[in-house]
């Protein structure tokens, strides 16, 4: 990202899980925390009820974090922007910036404050649909904090704005001084255990590992080096990209790895149609996926308890992993089935075992230098970490931002690009829930896990419930422009009126059947928190 969401580089949480206890005041935006990081949320919650933090809750559902707030702001969804420039507006106009640490570490705040200065809280209170005085109440109790933190997840990335999303949450943290201190920081919460290590270890295609560019010959040429290889100084493509590149025939085939595109993606039945117009589907998981149903060929590996290596968790620690079990069959660790693979296309890659392959990284990876296998026998280590005797750096930014000063982004509030109107008259947000993870490929296997959330539903406003003479357990048709899915109704008053949620994880009403192949254009990621949908009973 340009500007001063370049300060975080990658968008790692800038502050430690356990330090969230220091903390005096939480803005929780974007994020259903118990549900989606039960671990963490404990951190909050402790902070909360024993330690007397405050929590201003920004969220369109009301979500069990409710019970904790101080204050709870249920914003209209995708108005995240409006919101956070409603709160930099009151903060600069009542004195409440800490002017000390915008001189001294940041830039571009005049830029800053002339686009803010329309956001009154009146005006941003028509767009988001939250009170004016409940915005001045939150963005003083925010500012006044001794330290602050923000929190957030998908919920504020999942949109064609979240890029911007994102650079309002670090432009509100620097214009309080909530940086590079116990207790304060903008922390994005991970969505798998290791998405985190994969972002660093070059999972993006337009970087080398850490966050290295491809288009840098500087940059190319240690990993060049080593490999023995002349490495292309040109992107990759997105994942948005290569499916609408396999569907116009421009990718002819593709090499799947722990993803599961027919239920994650939006628009699944175009994505269907793409990974059938391939010539090539491979497909490496460990169960056969909905997605491995349409492969040419299926490379079984081992689970996370079934092989050695390292995962690095949102708070950027590296932590070594253990072997527990054997794998079954002939599945094999991730790393093993590339190299053999890489072999036999003429590589010449001898790796013995996790640990030469993490070596190798500690050679050429700055800021995994001094994470050593040694190291992390009891305790991980988070990077940056560039020496043996560096103890890793828990707080980022304490001195100064990666690219020296911070700088202030101009972001104006956008529309999503679909809204509801007469035909299609719901604004449909999707998510995940405590009992199931991500495409539930792990844990609808488990009988304790289904037992809990055995079917896919629906959450419906009474009142919306009562109009379309709905009742707790009906079967609904949802219905988009893209796709229909049936489900049965959770008349329960989480979402508002107008507003319904779906959990994506059941494949037989696969909600990504619905969500609006629309994306940001600087990260491509979907906005899949905001489609409009029409709901009617199922005979």
């Amino acid at each position: 990202m340009a500007g001063l969401a370049a300060a975080f580089g990658s968008g790692a949480m800038t502050n430690s899980i356990a330090d969230m206890e220091q903390s005096k005041c939480f803005l929780i935006i974007g994020t259903n925390t118990t549900e989606n990081h039960p671990v963490i949320s404990t951190f909050i919650k402790r902070a909360v009820t024993q330690r007397g933090a405050k929590l201003i809750l920004a969220d369109p559902r009301n979500i069990e974090l409710a019970k904790f707030a101080s204050i709870q702001l249920r914003h209209n969804p995708g108005t995240d922007i409006a919101l956070l420039n409603g709160f930099m507006n009151v903060i600069i106009s009542e004195g409440l910036a800490d002017d000390d640490f915008i001189a001294a570490r940041a830039e571009n705040f005049d830029a800053l404050k002339e686009t803010v200065a329309k956001y009154t809280p009146e005006y941003v209170a028509e767009i988001t649909g939250v009170p004016a005085d409940e915005i001045e109440k939150a963005a003083r109790m925010y500012a006044g904090a001794e330290a602050a933190a923000i929190v957030y997840a998908m919920g504020i990335t999942q949109h064609t704005v979240g890029t911007d999303n994102v650079k309002s949450c670090a432009n509100l943290a620097i214009l309080t001084g909530n940086i590079g201190r116990p207790g304060t920081g903008v922390n994005p919460l991970r969505g798998q255990n290791n998405v985190q290590g994969a972002c660093d270890m070059a999972c993006l295609p337009g970087n080398l590992p850490a966050y290295k560019k491809v288009t840098e010959a500087a940059d190319r040429k240690p990993f060049e080096d080593a490999w023995g290889v002349t490495l292309p100084a040109k992107p990759g493509l997105t994942i948005p990209k290569i499916i609408e590149a396999a569907a116009d025939g421009s990718v002819k085939a593709l090499y799947i790895m722990g993803e599961n595109p027919m239920m994650s993606d939006p628009d699944i039945n175009h994505v269907e149609k793409a990974l059938k117009n391939l010539d090539l589907l491979v497909v490496q998981d460990i169960f056969l996926n909905e997605t491995g149903e349409l492969a040419d060929v299926v490379l079984p590996t081992a689970c996370w308890a079934e092989k050695d290596g390292t995962f690095t968790n949102t708070e950027r620690r590296v932590q070594l992993i253990r072997k527990a079990v054997e794998a079954p069959g002939e599945a094999k660790p991730d790393w093993e089935v590339i190299s053999m693979l890489a072999n036999k296309l003429g590589a010449d890659w001898n790796y013995a075992n996790a640990r030469e392959i993490l070596d190798e990284i500690n050679k050429l990876t700055v800021s995994y230098a001094g994470i050593t296998h040694d190291r992390i026998q009891d305790v991980g280590i988070p990077w940056p970490c560039p020496n043996t005797d560096h103890p890793g750096t828990p707080i980022l930014h304490s001195a100064a931002f990666s690219r020296g000063k911070g700088m202030f982004s101009v972001c104006e509030h956008k529309p999503p690009a679909e809204m509801p109107d007469k035909e299609y008259p719901f604004l449909l947000s999707t998510g995940r829930i405590l009992y199931q993870f991500h495409t539930a490929t792990m844990s609808r296997r488990s009988k304790g896990l289904v037992s809990r959330t055995p079917e896919v539903f629906v959450e419906i406003n009474p009142v919306d419930a009562e109009k379309l003479g709905v009742s707790q357990g009906d079967k609904l048709e949802i219905a988009s422009r893209r796709g229909a899915i049936e489900v049965f109704a959770e008349v329960n008053d989480r979402c508002e009126k107008g507003i319904v949620f779906v959990p994506f994880h059941y494949s037989e009403a696969a909600v990504n059947r619905l969500t609006n192949p629309v994306f940001d254009p600087v990260a491509n990621i979907p906005e899949y928190k905001v489609s409009a949908v029409r709901i009617k009973k199922v005979a």
